[in-house]
């Protein structure tokens, strides 16, 4: 496994972890911890974990 696709792997579960605490208690990690959409990190990290959903998806679709 290379390390853009571990970076890419975790960053889809750090996703997926957030998706699911909000979707069953309203709770947004990355909102709580970094500010959200407010901040340029918080921004930063919803893009790469965007990103890292597109490269894992294509990857699979391609590998």
């Amino acid at each position: 496994m290379g390390i853009i696709t571990a970076i890419a792997s975790i960053l889809v579960v750090l996703g997926a972890l957030n998706w699911g605490l909000y979707g069953i208690a309203k709770i947004d990690l990355i909102d709580n911890f970094f500010g959200g959409l407010k901040s340029p990190v918080g921004r930063v990290l919803y893009i790469l974990i965007g990103l890292a959903g597109l490269f894992t998806l294509l990857y699979v679709i391609f590998a």
